[in-house]
């Protein structure tokens, strides 16, 4: 019932369009979604066009986060910005240090008007996107967190009873099934989000000073410490002896999890839907593992994804349309639809608790695992997020370094050491330009 709803307005929607082109004021939304999310990011678009004829949100594709954000930042230098862009959240301290180029989605619905609560979102998500004085900057879209997606056939034809918890049991998993025949254990993506940001808020630690960044632009990294060297150091060992294959940067390995090579997986819960077209066998999705001898118990995880940041330099009546848009886009229904389309977790508590109702959980068992992941525990300030500044261009270094590893050109140790070396570079970069 709820998806013939959404078709219904989406049949009507064509006809309103053509009706409400010529007067509608038309509202720019540059974003970063390809393939099927693309098309779902347009049927938003359009489902709120139909219900109004005032505004017309114009959905364009940019590119990738990191094309999407560059693109985004040469307009506004040529006065010919979008009055909305999407950035994933590690594009957060650049987008706060563009001084007078982002207007701030709580100011905004604020200044023209429109009801907003920021207590109605979800903590883990807004506390990534909030300033120092606690006021929301940006808009909560699609936000995710890595977790163990596991071929539970694989699984019991190899006689693995139970989905890891630890790394431990990831080790011995990842045996039975190489024995059993599969091309290696696990693979995963964005190895810089789930191995060390991930990895470090899941252990309840720091990955830089000054509070992960959140605190002052003075701040270093730290992850080079002893627990992200070990563990490191084990994922290169597990990759020589064929336990783990690494597939390559963002989501590249997905091929070796779908077509069944690798048993599991790990990255953004997003993937739910390409892994559900994709996948030929029963699969399900697991919190990831920890090191017992570091913790007793996980902390929580951090979340990925982007938010939406509004613009500054366009006509005020046009921000009337822009929180129109927010307001309709954080819905329970169009969120609980993104949500149950996507893998991202709801950004609302009324959008959970209207998946719930419907049973969506319940008919998709596991698809809970990433809300309950961030919210596990209360976050500290070693896992609340981070924010560094040029972090896109820390995580290539990362990137670089980690694969100096799996090539096994370097150790755990120099490739971590020299990789907070080159990073505090950049941040020094960053503070300066930036004071």
């Amino acid at each position: 019932m709820f998806k013939s709803t959404f078709m219904a307005i989406s049949a009507f929607s064509c006809l309103a369009t053509i009706n409400v082109a010529n007067a509608a004021t038309e509202v720019q939304w540059w974003h970063a979604m390809g393939g099927a999310n693309g098309d779902r990011v347009n049927k938003i678009a359009e489902d709120f066009n139909a219900t109004q004829s005032d505004y017309k949100v114009v959905p364009v594709y940019k590119g990738n986060y990191t094309e999407t954000m560059t693109a985004a930042v040469a307009a506004f230098r040529a006065k010919k910005q979008p009055h909305i862009v999407q950035v994933f959240e590690v594009g957060t301290a650049t987008m706060m240090a563009a001084k007078g180029a982002v207007y701030p989605i709580e100011q905004l619905m604020k200044d023209v008007g429109e009801e907003f609560d920021s207590s109605d979102y979800l903590p883990a998500v807004v506390s990534y996107y909030t300033s120092p004085n606690g006021k929301l900057l940006s808009m909560p879209f699609n936000s995710s967190t890595p977790v163990l997606w596991y071929n539970k056939d694989a699984f019991k034809k190899a006689g693995v009873e139970a989905v890891p918890t630890t790394w431990k049991e990831m080790e011995e998993a990842s045996r039975k099934l190489v024995a059993n025949g599969s091309k290696c254990g696990f693979s995963f993506g964005w190895q810089s989000w789930v191995q060390i940001e991930n990895f470090s808020a899941w252990h309840n630690m720091p990955t830089g000073s000054k509070d992960n960044g959140f605190s002052g632009l003075d701040t270093e990294l730290t992850f080079n410490n002893k627990t992200v060297k070990r563990h490191i150091k084990n994922l290169g060992q597990w990759q020589k002896d064929g336990l783990f294959d690494y597939g390559g940067r963002r989501g590249d390995s997905l091929p070796k999890f779908t077509n069944g090579e690798c048993a599991m997986w790990m990255n953004s819960s997003a993937y739910y839907g390409s892994i559900k077209e994709q996948a030929k066998f029963d699969f399900g999705q697991a919190m990831l593992p920890f090191y017992s001898d570091v913790v007793s118990k996980p902390q929580n995880s951090i979340i990925g994804g982007a938010t939406l940041w509004t613009l500054k330099g366009h006509d005020q009546d046009d921000y009337k349309g822009v929180a129109k848009f927010m307001t309709y886009l954080s819905s329970p229904e169009v969120q609980a639809w993104w949500h149950q389309e996507t893998g991202y977790v709801p950004i609302t508590k009324a959008a959970y608790s209207l998946s719930q109702e419907q049973g969506f959980y319940e008919s998709n068992p596991g698809t809970d695992t990433a809300i309950k992941q961030l919210s596990l525990n209360e976050p500290t300030l070693n896992s609340s997020g981070l924010r560094y500044g040029n972090f896109v261009q820390i995580r290539d270094i990362i990137n670089e370094e980690l694969e100096a590893v799996w090539n096994d050109s370097k150790s755990a140790d120099d490739a971590m050491d020299t990789a907070v070396e080159r990073g505090n570079k950049l941040l020094r970069k960053f503070e300066k330009a930036n004071k």
